[in-house]
């Protein structure tokens, strides 16, 4: 009888173990990268750009944002993180006040409307290059990206309609001051989101990296 408790016991202990032993582990975070500009340009991949199939309705933007619960979307929830003077946030997240800077032309805007929240690397141009290849769910994610402080940016409307969708060989920041910041998180955005470049974009990239920006330092973390 003291056998067969014994061999009970040690067979519940095994079954307990189990699922503890055969549990996949959890993924580690994605490690941030630091590195130079030149070495940054060198990890991105070239590939012929393909716009077939593109509509901008393929990325859902703008969703309930990185805090589901708040009332603010993703565009007002940059704004507010973005802000220099924070803005009176009112019933409906209705942003009143506030002070932001534009950088791209180093502009001071006092009103939240003037300004739209820019997606680095343009919705067109992740599609041409790999974006296209993604599900819904990552299209998503990419067009609502708040984990990285380089993937939307709060711009006058002027100069993000301007850019449109134009890589850096087409469109830099009006501001001389602006563009080696501008070109670093460019490409961080590649790298981030493992986006290629033509051959045209990489040779503009190069030129920048090798004498304008040569100091620039990219800071990146992969997407999940």
């Amino acid at each position: 009888m003291v056998i067969k408790k014994l061999v009970r016991g040690l067979s519940a202990l095994s079954l307990a173990l189990v699922p503890l032993l055969s549990a996949p582990a959890a993924q580690a975070a994605p490690t941030a990268e630091e590195t130079t500009l030149a070495d940054a340009v060198g990890l991105v991949q070239a590939a012929q750009e393909d716009r077939t199939g593109y509509t901008r309705s393929s990325f859902k933007h703008w969703n309930l944002g990185e805090d589901t619960s708040d009332g603010c979307n993703t565009r007002n929830e940059v704004l507010i993180s973005e802000a220099v003077i924070a803005p009176t946030v009112e019933t409906g997240c209705k942003l009143t006040g506030g002070t932001w800077i534009s950088y791209y032309d180093g502009q001071e805007v006092t009103s939240a409307g003037a300004l739209d929240i820019d997606h680095m690397v343009p919705l067109a141009e992740a599609w041409d290059s790999g974006a296209s290849a993604w599900t819904a769910a990552r299209r998503e994610a990419y067009a609502n990206d708040q984990e990285a402080h380089t993937s939307l940016v709060a711009v006058t409307a002027r100069t993000n309609r301007q850019k449109a969708d134009q890589d850096p060989t087409d469109w830099m920041p009006p501001s001389p001051e602006a563009q080696c910041r501008y070109v670093g998180e460019w490409v961080a955005t590649k790298i981030r989101w493992q986006l290629t470049a033509d051959d045209r974009e990489l040779e503009t990239l190069k030129a920048y990296a090798d004498e304008p920006c040569k100091d620039t330092v990219v800071r990146y973390t992969p997407a999940a």
